[in-house]
């Protein structure tokens, strides 16, 4: 590990004079997207990631000797957390598997203790939202804006057409990675390989604040069991539940351990705040391992869950310790999304979408 990780200044950010704007004008798509899919169904669910493949309860365990540079925040000192955790894909509107789309885990830690953004002084979580992929798909939130118009443009539209496209672009997929390439743009507009949900790695792609540094974060499988499934073929033809069929089937039987990772930002030449479509280089900074969350064997579609997680929960970055601030103008034109998007669902819906105790 890099033992000189750079350390924390609120210089690292620069915010754009009209970020207001364009954060007002997301939240103005969010809904556009939620009204839609609320028109459709009936139900009120997430503007994004809308379709949950796996409901999961585990522990997020912190281990004792990290050096100090990584001793930070939520992993200064050995101790034992609650977690939820939440599968699903991008989507507004909730689609059939085989339109494969790139896959998002959310993770809310419970009864976190520390210093808290105004606002949020009573609030006991820590959350991680992230998805496949180690940087975000564009640089800035306005190139963020206009993909997100275009999603609210084809929400609940020609959904036939979304599988057949998606069959051809996993087609043109393949050809690209058989040649040793590989195409974000192609994945996240249907062309994400058929695999198992539970074999992949999930990341932060932009960067928060970690603790006196500046990190990405990073959630890989480590039991056995998981890491078999990592790049293994599924069928998502064969029902549109094909994910959540699998993910039950595993952990009808069987238990699961991810490792949270952290990569600390050593040079912000090479590893920006503010383009967060810039991968971090990893021969200068790799991810190292902070916490371990293990999750038992159990049901991970119960009503239970549904009810508790997928209901009266809401993940968001923002939703963390001081000392783990978003960073980047993704992250804050984000902020008040996410916050936009759970007051839809919990008017909507009559259920309360608020932090647990």
């Amino acid at each position: 590990m890099n033992q000189n990780p750079l350390r924390y200044d609120p210089s690292v950010e620069q915010p754009a004079d009209d970020e207001a704007d364009t954060g007002a004008a997301l939240i103005e798509q969010l809904l556009k997207i939620s009204n839609i899919t609320y028109r459709d169904s009936g139900h009120a669910t997430r503007a994004v990631h809308a379709k949950a493949h796996g409901l999961l309860a585990g522990t997020l365990i912190v281990p004792d000797g990290l050096p100090p540079a990584l001793a930070q925040g939520l992993f200064a000192k050995p101790a034992g957390y609650p977690v939820a955790l939440r599968f699903s894909t991008p989507p507004g509107d909730v689609l059939p598997d085989d339109v494969s789309l790139p896959r998002g885990l959310a993770i809310k830690v419970s009864g976190v203790e520390g210093e808290r953004l105004p606002g949020a002084e009573s609030d006991a979580t820590q959350d991680f939202v992230l998805v496949t992929g180690k940087a975000f798909l564009v640089s800035d939130a306005k190139a963020f804006l206009g993909n997100l118009k275009l999603l609210a443009a084809t929400t609940d539209k020609a959904p036939g057409a979304k599988e057949a496209l998606s069959a051809l672009l996993r087609g043109t997929e393949r050809v690209i990675e058989a040649l040793g390439g590989e195409s974000a743009k192609i994945k996240s507009l249907g062309g994400y390989p058929e695999t198992h949900i539970l074999g992949e790695s999930f990341f932060s792609q932009v960067p928060i604040r970690y603790g006196d540094h500046i990190a990405k974060i990073g959630v890989f499988p480590v039991s056995p069991e998981l890491v078999r499934l990592t790049d293994a073929p599924i069928d998502l033809g064969r029902d549109d539940n094909a994910l959540r069929d699998a993910v039950r089937a595993f952990f009808a039987s069987q238990s699961a351990a991810w490792e949270i990772r952290a990569q600390l930002c050593t040079d912000l030449e090479t590893m920006p705040v503010e383009d967060a479509a810039a991968a971090w280089p990893e021969d200068e900074s790799p991810y190292v391992t902070v916490g371990r969350i293990e999750v038992p064997s159990q049901d991970s579609w119960s009503d239970a869950h549904r009810a508790g997680i997928d209901e009266a929960m809401a993940f968001s970055p923002w939703h963390c310790l001081a000392a783990h601030r978003p960073l980047g103008q993704i992250m804050r034109v984000r902020r008040r999304a996410y916050e936009a998007s759970a007051a839809f669902r919990s008017e909507r819906n009559g259920c309360p979408v608020r932090e647990p105790g």
